[in-house]
């Protein structure tokens, strides 16, 4: 059932101003195809791929897979309820679904951008990315649900902050308390982050103040994109 990773599909209401909010962090774009009706962009620090699509709820992690009829049944079958279910040879097929924290995975038959080519400076401004970082009440139910989709539990860690990795080949998710973060983020980090938050300061860049207690630390910084989407920089490893 595991598919390739594609994609985290990001849902804004003015493409325009995410495109240049994450240009300025060092984001580069890839060529994208015509799959889709709406504008659609893609941004990458080589390591995040972030698509972003002007159209209502359209947020997802999103997922290639060559057979998405037999996945929809396999899923079907394990008492997952499908939200969306397009697998008909006259269209474009793509089914969804969520997780039990409510995260909603997207899975398509074919790509729908072309690889982008490498950085030629120096890559994105706000270090670099480790996880997708996801709240769970229950993160049990939540890595037993992903371990199917080809993702390895890992023992929950402490530092730099509290959270359970889940691992694989394309992106690595990481479960949190919603105590902690109330909603999912882009978690970048590395031993030199103090040094860049400095300098994104210096840009010009705004900063959330509202950066949960347990992570005011120094060297731990929030990001909010125009579009919602936030970005927590941490110092230190993951």
């Amino acid at each position: 059932m595991p598919g390739r990773f594609h994609e985290l599909s990001i849902a804004t209401a003015d493409i325009r101003a995410s495109l240049d909010f994450y240009e300025r962090l060092g984001f580069w774009q890839a060529p994208t195809g015509d799959a889709w009706p709406h504008p659609y962009a893609v941004v990458t620090d080589g390591r995040a791929v972030l698509g972003l699509h002007e159209a209502p709820q359209f947020s997802a992690l999103t997922f290639i897979h060559p057979d998405l009829a037999a996945v929809a049944d396999s899923l079907s079958a394990a008492g997952v309820r499908l939200s969306l279910r397009q697998t008909d040879p006259e269209v474009f097929n793509r089914i969804e679904f969520n997780d039990p924290a409510g995260q909603k995975i997207r899975m398509l038959a074919a790509r729908t951008f072309s690889p982008a080519l490498p950085a030629v400076e120096e890559g994105a401004a706000c270090g670099y990315f480790g996880h997708y970082g996801m709240p769970a009440r229950d993160p049990l139910a939540v890595a037993s649900f992903w371990e199917p989709l080809g993702f390895v539990a890992m023992p929950p860690q402490t530092d730099p902050y509290a959270h359970q990795s889940l691992t694989s080949d394309g992106i690595d998710l990481a479960l949190h308390a919603p105590q902690l973060l109330p909603a999912p983020a882009l978690v970048f980090c590395e031993e030199a982050m103090r040094w860049k938050i400095d300098r994104l300061r210096a840009l010009g860049v705004p900063f959330d103040s509202a950066l949960p207690r347990e992570l005011a630390m120094e060297g731990a910084a929030l990001l909010e994109a125009p579009e919602g989407t936030l970005l927590l920089l941490l110092t230190g490893a993951l």
